[in-house]
């Protein structure tokens, strides 16, 4: 049977549409289903919609990325978020043998792949540009982190942990930092010594659960919807092991290095003291969970390059880390000054410029 490293990339996505046709069957929905590809990241995502105008995301997960027991251990905190979390999460459906995991096959790929059918969030993408909706995010993360400190997991939960050393280090989810595209001399300086920086930084930071903890991993703008004044939080499939405030850095994601972030991630924090608290000393290390998440990202595309994102970020994303990488070293390089205080123009004001 053929393998997918072996496969085009269209031809995997022509195999995945099989699969996923054959997947809504296990829900017993209408036939006159329509199920279109929504995008592909780690998993494929797909809108199932009736000719009666119902609709679902139909997420097929990557192979051998999640297991199914991670996988019903993200649902499982779906479910925990929606009943006393006061936070708006998706709602898997359950196929008709009662499972919400179904796990389909399709002729030309090697590995059956598991599958959840979620209901369809309304709602629209925050604007970049959005200061009132950033207050909302940071709000909503405070909800979540403050669920995360008092929940009790199954004993069976089982997530990633995404730590210095699965992010940047030795044990990389997304790959090495090193593979981005466009990785020029110049660029591989300056991210070592900023991979450097940060791990001592996080390191002087510390893992207590009230600073590491479980938390979403992927709130950028792509996976929050905005309905009226809710924040709907969708795409749970990153979700695992780390610092609470990574949860913050994700909201920029792809465009960290623009002029408007540094007022956006002020509104973020407002938002989050309205409900929970935020020390100094954490405010004053957002901008190494910044860097944090943007050199992961340059990790992320040089591994899915096939992707439509990867492809449009590309090479330039690499590029443009560099000043970013120069700006954040200037402000927190220097060895002879305690790696807990704030830098010498105030994090928020004047974040990377």
């Amino acid at each position: 049977m053929t393998g997918t490293d072996e496969l085009t990339h269209e031809e995997l996505l022509q195999r995945l549409q099989v699969l996923a046709e054959r997947a809504v069957r296990r829900y017993g929905l209408a036939d006159d289903c329509t199920v279109k590809l929504i995008n592909v990241s780690e998993n494929a995502t797909y809108r199932v919609e009736t000719g009666a105008g119902q609709k679902w995301a139909l997420r097929v997960h990557r192979d051998g990325y999640h297991s199914r027991t991670g996988i019903a251990s993200e649902l499982a905190w779906l479910s925990a978020l929606r009943e006393n979390g006061g936070v708006a999460a998706p709602t898997a459906v359950r196929g008709l043998d009662g499972e919400f995991i179904q796990t389909v096959a399709a002729e030309g790929l090697p590995n059956a792949r598991n599958v959840v059918l979620f209901q369809w969030e309304n709602g629209s993408e925050p604007a970049q540009s959005d200061v009132a909706g950033f207050e909302l995010l940071g709000e909503t993360a405070a909800r979540m982190h403050a669920h995360v400190r008092k929940w009790q997991r199954p004993p069976w939960f089982e997530r990633f942990s995404w730590d210095f050393e699965t992010s940047l280090g030795s044990r990389p989810h997304w790959g090495s930092w090193k593979d981005g595209m466009g990785m020029t001399p110049e660029a591989l300086a300056a991210i070592t010594e900023t991979v450097a920086l940060i791990k001592q930084r996080l390191e002087n930071f510390g893992q207590s659960p009230d600073r590491f903890n479980l938390v979403h991993g992927d709130m950028r703008l792509a996976n929050l919807l905005m309905d009226g004044s809710t924040v709907k939080v969708i795409d749970f499939d990153d979700c695992g092991f780390s610092w609470l405030l990574y949860d913050c850095a994700t909201t920029v994601s792809f465009f960290e290095h623009e002029p408007e972030v540094p007022e956006l991630l002020k509104a973020w924090v407002r938002g989050y003291r309205r409900v929970g608290t935020l020390s100094e000393v954490e405010e004053n290390e957002i901008a190494t969970f910044v860097m944090l998440r943007r050199l992961l990202l340059v990790a992320w595309i040089g591994s899915h390059s096939e992707t439509e994102l990867a492809k449009s970020m590309g090479v330039a994303y690499t590029a443009s880390s560099i000043p970013l990488c120069e700006q954040y070293l200037s402000r927190y390089g220097n060895p002879a000054k305690d790696t807990a205080a704030p830098p010498k123009k105030g994090i928020l004001g004047r974040l990377f410029g």
